[in-house]
């Protein structure tokens, strides 16, 4: 079934359209709690909390889906057991974890990304590696590359980043995106 049939069929309160939902998605879900200090059952107890969620937001008159159904629901499930894990970790007096969620599709845009950083310049490569995967200041990024202050590199952060936007707009499209 697509999407487009699946809401249709959800709006007219076919249960059938939820079962095969639950049964298509429910790999992934569970993965994606037990990869995250979740138990089975936890998991179990989230995809039903998830899909009464999408029941509840598709009956809605101004619903749209703005992306797959299923990385709609795997939202809806992240954000379910980020708030499991933050109540949680508010009964054991802990702090939260920080708890990542890298699917497949996360890391196929962070390839992309990765692969479009290496064909700029040396100099752009480091400014924006050193920026937003190493997590350097401004200060640190124009000490380490010789620029004359942290005003000079965040303008060079701006060009490359303008530079990495559109060579990523040309190679590809907004869809490869928003799967």
């Amino acid at each position: 079934m697509k999407d487009k049939e699946l809401i249709t069929q959800i709006k007219k309160g076919d249960e059938k359209a939820l079962d095969y939902i639950y049964r298509k998605n429910f790999k992934s879900i569970i993965k994606m709690v037990l990869n995250n200090k979740g138990t089975e059952d936890e998991a179990q107890d989230i995809y039903q909390d998830a899909l009464i969620v999408l029941w509840q937001k598709v009956q809605k008159d101004d619903f749209v889906l703005t992306s797959k159904l299923s990385t709609y629901l795997y939202a809806i499930c992240k954000n379910l057991w980020l708030k499991e894990l933050e109540r949680k970790s508010r009964l054991v007096g802990t702090e939260k974890d920080e708890v990542e969620f890298i699917n497949l599709e996360q890391k196929e845009r962070i390839k992309i990304i990765h692969d479009c950083i290496d064909s700029l310049g040396d100099t752009c490569k480091k400014v924006l590696t050193y920026y937003y995967f190493d997590g350097m200041s401004m200060l640190e990024i124009a000490k380490k590359l010789g620029f004359a202050n942290a005003d000079t590199a965040k303008t060079k952060k701006y060009k490359c980043k303008k530079e990495l936007d559109s060579l990523i707009k040309s190679k590809y499209k907004a869809t490869d995106f928003l799967d």
